[in-house]
C-alpha cells in the first residue's frame, strides 16, 4: 500500500496567508481552490490529500495530490498558476486595464452621444482614445473574465 501524503511543516506566516487567500473575493477562483486543499489538511492532519482536494471542489483524487506535493517542495509560490505553453500575449496588462476602464465609465460622462456601449462603441471609442485596435473576439474575452459580459 502506498505511503499516504503528509503536509510538511507549516509556518504560522504560511497558515496566515493559506487562510487569507481561502476568504479572499478578489484571488483567482484557482488559487483559492488549492488554498483550500491546503487548509483542509490543516484543519484536519489525519485528512487525505484526495480527500481535501475532493472537499475543495476537485473531481479526482490526483488534484489534491498534486497541490499537496507542489505546496511541500516550493510553499505558497507552489500554488500558483506554472507558465502555460502557447502565443505569448499581443497586448499587455495595462492595454487591457485601459479597455476595462473604459468599459465601466458611461459614454455620456466621456462626451459620446449614447447612454451605453456596445462592442462596435467600445471598440471605436478604445482605439481613437488608445490608438489600440482590438478584435472583436479580445473585447468580449477579456470582459468576461472581468464579469462584465
Amino acid at each position: 500500500m502506498p505511503k499516504k501524503l503528509r503536509l510538511r511543516e507549516v509556518s504560522e506566516k504560511e497558515r496566515g496567508e493559506i487562510a487569507r487567500l481561502v476568504r479572499s473575493r478578489t484571488a483567482p477562483v484557482r488559487l483559492v481552490q488549492r488554498a483550500r486543499v491546503i487548509q483542509g489538511m490543516l484543519a484536519d492532519p489525519k485528512l487525505s490529500a484526495a480527500k481535501a482536494g475532493r472537499l475543495a471542489g476537485y473531481k479526482g483524487d490526483f488534484s489534491g495530490q498534486l497541490w499537496v506535493n507542489r505546496f511541500n517542495q516550493q510553499g505558497l509560490a507552489g500554488l500558483q498558476d506554472e507558465p502555460r505553453p502557447g502565443h505569448p500575449r499581443v497586448h499587455s496588462e495595462e492595454t487591457r486595464s485601459k479597455l476595462v476602464s473604459l468599459a465601466l465609465q458611461k459614454p455620456r460622462t466621456l462626451g459620446y452621444p449614447y447612454q451605453l456601449w456596445t462592442l462596435e462603441r467600445l471598440q471605436i471609442a478604445f482605439e481613437g482614445r488608445a490608438g489600440i485596435h482590438l478584435s472583436d473576439s479580445t473585447i468580449w474575452t477579456w470582459l468576461a473574465e472581468e464579469g462584465l459580459e
